[in-house]
């Protein structure tokens, strides 16, 4: 006989799925963050090394910049074309 299922395990259920979907997303931006951090300081490094503070921070900031962006984006762009092809593909097998 068929068994419902207590609203609770819905909840949590969905709220679980919610938090593994979201938790790709936040690792793209944790991932642009330490891009410009590191670049920052890659810059500042330089900078005290060879005497020519600020001029390394700011490229190396702009850079760091630029490529966190570049790569949040292409990653993006990556995991919704994955999730296209899983939702096309599910579509397909349910007709």
């Amino acid at each position: 006989m068929y068994k419902k299922r207590q609203p609770e395990e819905n909840w949590l259920g969905s709220l679980a799925k919610a938090y593994q979907e979201l938790s790709v997303y936040l690792g793209l931006g944790v991932q642009l963050a330490v891009t410009m951090v590191i670049m920052f300081f890659a810059g500042k490094y330089l900078d005290e090394y060879l005497n020519t503070s600020p001029l390394f921070i700011i490229v190396f900031s702009i850079f760091g910049g630029f490529a966190g962006t570049y790569n949040f984006i292409k990653a993006a762009n990556d995991l919704n074309k994955k999730r296209k092809k899983v939702r096309n593909k599910k579509e397909e097998d349910g007709d």
